[in-house]
């Protein structure tokens, strides 16, 4: 019988002593050989001991000599979202950070070679923002003033201003990554790399245009990201106004909408209702008008039941396709193609507003889902969207025309 060799890696002194009382008699004449690790202490010092850890790392310079072994295996091919080096990194970067370096390590001990080079994110708008603040700029108009290769040459300068922080956190964390051999998506080569993969997708009939609301930056005429949008996100005062919309041929009764963005009351085209809550028809006793809203939304109208008159109670769903007055004449002729009706969707709560909620398409992602379900509107026509980048109403909107839509809260247009 060949003797057989035990390494078993153990803990502490103790451990290896306790380890032979477990060894079979039969296994006496057997050579046994172990791996001895330092004795854990009383007390240990975390940040030390991973400072430790690293060092050994570098020494013996681990992380490249994995990808030396690993040269004539398969690859594996991570493609790794960069961040941005205009700021510090956070709890939501150092989280993602060790999620990737779990797959790439992972895919190495699984019997892959993986290339892992660290990237830096250069376009966007954290950088735009910082050089905006830094020199004042209020829109595009100065931008052109200053001109585009000089405010290209101003982001260049901050676009890594906290890159050696950067490497400091990730190496920190334990994470294996090649920072000299990293990438920025400022280098012409990785730009038209990107506009090569999408004339591929193009090319196989894959890439469409079409509409999608997102958040939008009137301040740098943009689009934003959800991470954009929440970059700078204040809590602000708006105005809250409640609408009264008549109904064609019972103009007597008028539906009531309550919202926070007044200045998309000039592109309503329809008034949304659940189905399955219950409306009624209210008259006010001190004007006798006659008004329709989700039931329990009445204290939004009224403050004490003596101030109205219940005539009639049903589901919101009776109310599908009657028709209303539409508020302004700017897209009226929308009237053609069957906006100005009442239109039917499950998102309509009951925890506020009355009920009755206002569409303006181009301006909300569910009204533009309901409006487009309705065939109100349809996906390939030119939107009806009288704000211009700048955030100002555009000529369709004749009485306000130029008017920034939240110059005042005061506006006569909420009048």
């Amino acid at each position: 019988m060949q003797p057989i060799t035990l390494r078993p890696v153990v803990t502490s002194a103790h451990a290896v002593s306790s380890l032979h009382h477990f060894l079979p008699l039969s296994c006496t004449r057997w050579r046994t050989t172990y791996t001895m690790v330092e004795r854990v202490p009383e007390t240990i010092n975390f940040p030390s001991e991973e400072e430790k850890i690293m060092k050994l790392w570098q020494d013996k310079d681990c992380f490249q000599e994995c990808l030396k072994q690993s040269k004539n295996r398969p690859k594996y091919t991570f493609y790794d979202g960069p961040p941005f080096a205009t700021g510090l990194p956070h709890y939501g970067h150092i989280l993602a950070g060790t999620i990737k370096d779990v797959v790439t390590r992972f895919a190495h001990q699984s019997g892959f070679h993986v290339d892992r080079r660290f990237g830096w994110d250069c376009h966007g708008l954290p950088v735009e923002y910082e050089i905006d603040n830094t020199l004042g700029i209020k829109g595009p108009e100065d931008v052109a003033k200053m001109g585009i290769a000089e405010y290209n040459k101003q982001c260049r300068g901050i676009v890594m201003r906290y890159s050696n922080e950067w490497e400091t956190s990730v190496k920190r964390m334990g994470r294996w990554i090649d920072f000299d051999n990293d990438y920025k998506t400022l280098y012409p080569w990785f730009m038209e790399t990107v506009w090569w993969v999408f004339r591929q997708l193009y090319d196989k009939g894959l890439v469409y245009r079409g509409v999608k609301v997102m958040p939008f930056s009137t301040a740098c005429n943009t689009p934003l990201s959800n991470f954009e949008a929440n970059q700078n996100y204040k809590d602000v005062q708006d105005p809250s106004v409640i609408v009264s919309f008549p109904l064609v041929g019972d103009e007597d009764v008028a539906l009531i909408a309550w919202t926070t963005t007044p200045w998309t009351l000039p592109s309503n085209l329809a008034l949304c209702v659940n189905p399955e809550f219950f409306y009624v028809k209210v008259k006010e006793n001190a004007t006798d008008k006659t008004y329709i809203l989700m039931e329990a939304r009445l204290a939004t109208l009224f403050k004490s039941e003596s101030e109205y008159t219940i005539l009639d109670k049903f589901p919101g769903k009776t109310l599908k396709g009657k028709t209303y007055k539409p508020l302004f004449p700017y897209f009226a002729k929308c009237g053609e193609q069957g906006a100005f009706q009442v239109v039917l969707d499950n998102y309509v709560k009951e925890e506020e507003g009355t009920g009755v909620v206002h569409q303006a398409p181009y301006f909300g992602a569910d009204d533009f889902r309901v409006c487009t379900e309705y065939k109100i509107i349809t996906r390939d026509q030119a939107p009806i969207c009288p704000v211009d980048a700048s955030g100002c109403f555009t000529s369709e909107v004749t009485d306000f025309v130029g008017q920034y839509v939240k110059v005042s809260d005061t506006s006569d247009i909420y009048m």
